[in-house]
């Protein structure tokens, strides 16, 4: 059994997954009490699944870009999950999480993040996959359908609304506003709908679980947060 844990933004997620089966999943907006909701909703979650942390053998986090507070509460609840039984740690890039989530497409896709400050965190994907592949593989949207161009970088809407020079998808954390701003661009814009936009933590599980089943995983002494900065 895997146990994923997504405190990035103020959208936090939890999830089990085991064999390939999401076996639980949860999801809410927290305001800015990351700190006092994560753990009794983790407890909540392993009791309607009649299970304990002792069936628990591996853990996932999503380790950014996002906010400074909500991350550290994240990883700190995850190393303090590990130690006492030295549970594997596989720690995951929150935009790969949101990318993956999206079926692979022949177009580019920017998976955006709210920064704070009318700031966003911007993370470019193309799919490498075949039309056939894509096809074979729509609705499924995981992580070999999407490989990241670059860092993450900070932006605003409007600067990467004049970015887009081709047919790209959206996907992420948008206002209403500034999903309207974007839709101007009507020619090379295709938002995708906030069903997809929404980063699942069964993603960030089922992502997990592929490494963690390959024997790939992360020194928790060196795992640390994703954070970007202004340049």
């Amino acid at each position: 059994m895997l146990l994923a844990i997504a405190t990035s933004t103020a959208q936090v997620g939890l999830a089990l997954c085991d064999a390939g089966r999401v076996g639980a999943e949860s999801i809410w907006y927290s305001r800015q009490h990351h700190t006092v909701e994560v753990a009794p909703a983790l407890v909540e979650l392993l009791h309607r699944c009649a299970i304990s942390m002792a069936n628990v053998e591996a853990l996932a986090v999503a380790i950014g870009p996002g906010s400074f507070t909500a991350l550290r509460v994240g990883l700190a609840l995850v190393k303090g999950l590990s130690l006492p039984r030295k549970l594997p740690i596989i720690g995951m890039p929150t935009l790969d999480v949101l990318a993956a989530g999206n079926p692979p497409s022949k177009m580019r896709l920017a998976a955006v993040l709210q920064a704070g400050r009318g700031r966003i965190a911007l993370g470019w994907y193309r799919s490498p996959m075949t039309a056939r592949e894509r096809k074979s593989s729509s609705g499924s949207g995981l992580s070999a359908g999407w490989k990241s161009e670059g860092a993450a970088e900070v932006t605003t809407v409007q600067a990467l609304a004049n970015a887009i020079n081709e047919p790209t998808i959206v996907a992420g954390e948008l206002t209403p506003d500034e999903r309207q701003r974007l839709a101007r661009k009507k020619v090379n814009v295709v938002l995708a709908p906030p069903s997809l936009c929404v980063r699942r933590p069964a993603i960030l599980a089922e992502m997990a679980w592929a490494r963690w089943q390959s024997g790939d995983f992360d020194d928790p002494r060196a795992l640390a947060p994703i954070y970007l900065q202004l340049s």
